[in-house]
């Protein structure tokens, strides 16, 4: 196998090993076989293209254009042309894979299901990255620079797993790159000759140093201790260094944390990254389901994180300290005595579908019995995962408190704290003024902070004519509340934002909790709660009462009785109540808490969903097909017109190129400089003369060009050269041969004007050469074709007679 073909496969197997981190994302994982196919396919049509040989940037764009079809054939065929060709249709279908599969990605947990689009994505991807591998390791022969592609697919299946096997997937990805370094070293040393040795072998033995079956082999071991030796110190000192763990709702990393117990802080992540897509997926699925033996599950939200940063653009979690998990928690913050209360206890079980680093609970927890590395917050009273730890199949209780204020509780609450107040009525100067004057306009009359806050909520919810839709983009920004404000349609995460913005610049402290509302009721007994369960509202602090809920969401939740000026008992929003457990466990009937129908609430039309928003684009853009083709179509443009130049660069550098270590090396270097030279005369309008001797010719170029001395005492040290090796018996090599090419190509360019070196470049008349060995490639395959016929057609007349013989 010569050094380029080894270099071919070990770029395609580092590629496979680097996308076997991919594996643990998807389930079933098929989708490799069909990667491996193609990536195999597509390292074959290299090879080929590079045994042409073409030049560099063609072979790569064969492979491109060879992967486009196969990717056509698996996941387009029908919109092709002829059922291989790609075309609009096929570039359409492709966006609308792909588009599908960027929503798949943000609505399943992992492993997700192995949809179209996510298989599109994912062998696509492995074949992008393979070709730009390929291209960096084989094609231009820098294998190094070849590592970055397989980073970015291992960093890519690294954020987005959770943890579980990730040292196999990095030994593996790292060895493959090791793999093609040490192939790539090898070819190298190969072009040296014979590699130095040292000692000898066996005792006694005189070793002169320049063995090449045993001594070739140092090299290659040291690489291999070499890359042992990094591959170990990669795996192992990360042990000993502190945890970076970020950690995102979705699972897709670890929360901080020291575990010491001792300190640690938290990230401020934004784990509102998925909201609206869970809203509008087309599948419920469930997440956790509970038992509780609270009297209504009414109050049963369970509250994941609280978003208390606001920049003006979003809101998001503040970079905390965390502690060990104390048992029981301490008493919420700002509660009093008198506020009456209950405490519950909830058992909660989660989909192993389900991982996330944060811990959904009843709010305010006063006790919670979980196993496993968790952590604890306390100014948000949220338990956050630490060193990889998350909800995955969890089974936990936690004991809470339902809080119960009277109107009159609220009315009345006192000053907040000075520290509490400045952090959480902290608003940005970037925050459009619309927010406060319609904030103010809003609570007109109203003689308190809790009525204040109240207006705000019947604003939203009933009075100021605003529409729930999912399909609103979220926005960016800090004109994204002021755009809602005006258009009045959006869905919880519009409506909790806004509110606890507006709240804000009355002074109220505010914040944003993102959680669950409480589900609907299975025939068991048991609450299932579902993605679209998934919802977002604000928590207002009133001294006294502490961290309370309001609902500004129309048709989502439920409306704090505090916050009602009566309750009718047959209102038809009012959830269905069942009697309430006697005993202190958790009630096998929990009653449903539903503002809607527990079949309508599945379906997406009564509850809200999942953790995470962060703010989408505010414009639709143009469709992903019609770039795809204007990008193709651009492309195709350009690189017509641009293949003569190609080919005519990729044959200089071939002449001009290493010649060798032999004379017959030398000779074939010295010939290719001269037609060099004839070529580029010949593209400047000098046609060559076969007829003619080297010298003849070099003084048809040197007058016809009108060369100056330099140039022209190199046309005639090119001549001299080629005589010594047509004419010397023994032909003495020259030496500065690619030089003086160049000073003759400069020197006929100083002498044309602007336009002709123009056309020199991008039309150069040499192309012909093509042509001629297209033409002289297919005489010689007639040829062949018609000897091979004429044999065989002999050796059939000459067996018919014997075989007539024969037979009479």
């Amino acid at each position: 196998m010569s050094g380029r073909a080894r270099l071919a496969v070990c770029a395609t197997a580092a590629t496979l090993m680097a996308s076997g981190s991919l594996l643990p994302l998807v389930d079933p994982a098929t989708w490799f076989l069909q990667a491996v196919v193609l990536l195999v396919l597509q390292s074959g049509v290299g090879a080929l293209a590079r045994r042409v040989p073409l030049a560099r940037p063609l072979t790569v764009a064969v492979q491109a254009l060879v992967s486009l079809v196969l990717l056509t054939l698996v996941f387009a065929r029908e919109q092709a042309l002829a059922g291989i060709v790609p075309g609009p249709d096929v570039f359409r279908r492709f966006g609308l894979l792909l588009e599908a599969g960027g929503n798949d990605v943000s609505q399943y947990m992992i492993p997700a299901p192995l949809s179209d689009g996510i298989r599109l994505m994912l062998v696509g991807g492995v074949l992008v990255i393979g070709l730009a591998v390929d291209a960096l390791a084989v094609t231009f022969r820098t294998a190094a620079p070849a590592g970055l592609p397989l980073l970015a697919l291992y960093s890519v299946a690294a954020g987005l797993s959770d943890g579980g096997a990730g040292w196999l997937w990095f030994l593996l990805a790292a060895a493959g790159y090791l793999l093609l370094l040490l192939a790539e070293g090898r070819d190298r040393l190969s072009q040296w000759g014979r590699v130095f040795g040292g000692a000898a072998r066996a005792p006694g033995r005189v070793s002169g140093g320049l063995e090449s079956n045993s001594g070739a082999l140092a090299p290659v071991r040291t690489g291999r201790r070499i890359g042992a030796v990094a591959l170990g110190i990669a795996l192992v000192v990360p042990l000993a260094l502190p945890a970076l763990d970020g950690g995102l709702l979705d699972g897709s990393g670890g929360a901080g944390g020291d575990g010491s117990g001792g300190g640690g802080t938290i990230s401020a992540v934004n784990p509102l990254v998925a909201l609206q897509d869970s809203l509008n997926q087309p599948e419920d699925r469930e997440v956790l389901s509970y038992r509780t033996n609270a009297e209504t599950t009414d109050e049963m939200y369970l509250r994941i994180v609280s978003l208390d940063q606001f920049d003006g653009t979003t809101w998001k979690t503040t970079v905390r300290r965390i502690q060990d998990v104390p048992s029981p928690l301490p008493d919420p913050q700002g509660l009093r005595p008198d506020v009456r209360r209950t405490e519950i206890q909830t058992n909660i079980a989660a989909a192993d579908s389900y991982a996330q680093n944060w811990l959904p609970m009843p709010f305010p927890a006063s006790q919670v019995e979980i196993d496993g590395r968790w952590r604890y917050e306390p100014v948000g009273r949220a338990l956050v995962g630490d060193r990889g730890q998350t909800t995955r199949g969890a089974q936990y209780k936690v004991k809470s408190l339902v809080v119960e204020p009277t109107a009159e509780q609220l009315a009345a609450a006192p000053e907040p704290p000075d520290d509490l107040r400045r952090e959480f009525t902290k608003v940005p100067d970037s925050l459009p003024q619309l927010v406060a004057d319609r904030a103010r306009q809003v609570t007109k009359g109203a003689g308190n902070p809790y009525e204040q806050a109240v207006k705000l909520q019947d604003y939203f919810a009933s009075d100021g004519g605003f529409t729930y839709n999912t399909q609103v983009r979220a926005g960016s920004g800090p004109s994204a509340i002021e755009r809602f404000l005006k258009q009045k349609e959006g869905f919880c995460v519009h409506f909790s934002f806004a509110m606890a913005s507006m709240a804000r610049t009355l002074g109220i402290p505010a914040r944003v909790a993102v959680g669950f509302t409480p589900g609907t009721a299975d025939g068991d007994g048991s609450m299932s709660v579902g993605l679209r369960d998934a919802h977002a509202w604000p928590e207002l602090y009133f001294e006294g009462v502490g961290w309370t809920r309001f609902e500004p969401t129309p048709s989502r939740g439920t409306v704090p009785d505090y916050t009602r000026s009566d309750v009718p008992s047959g209102d038809t929003d009012d959830p269905d109540t069942p009697e309430p457990s006697t005993s202190s466990e958790p009630s096998t009937a929990p009653s449903a808490s539903d503002t809607c129908p527990p079949d309508q609430k599945k379906q997406g039309g009564c509850a809200s969903i999942a953790p995470a928003i962060a703010g989408g684009s505010g414009g639709e853009g143009p469709p992903v097909a019609m770039i795809v083709g204007i990008a193709l179509a651009a492309l195709l443009v350009l690189a017509l017109p641009l293949l003569p130049l190609l080919w005519r660069t990729r044959v200089r550098a071939v002449r001009l190129g290493s010649g060798g270590r032999t004379p017959a090396d030398a000779a074939a270097r010295t010939l290719g400089a001269w037609l060099e030279v004839t070529d580029t005369a010949w593209d400047h309008g000098i046609a060559p003369d076969e007829s003619q001797t080297p010298r003849k010719a070099a003084e048809r170029i040197v007058r016809a060009g009108q060369l100056s001395s330099g140039p022209a005492e190199a046309v005639h040290r090119l001549a001299a050269a080629v005589e010594q090796v047509l004419y010397a018996p023994r032909p003495q090599p020259a030496a500065g041969l690619a030089e003086d090419v160049r000073r003759v190509q400069d020197g006929l360019n100083a002498s044309v004007g602007r336009m002709t070196r123009l056309r020199v470049t991008l039309a150069p008349r040499s192309a012909a050469r093509v042509v001629w060995a297209v033409s002289d490639r297919w005489a010689a395959f007639g040829e062949r074709w018609r000897d091979r016929a004429a044999k065989r057609w002999s050796t059939l007349t000459r067996k018919l007679p014997r075989r007539a013989g024969q037979e009479g």
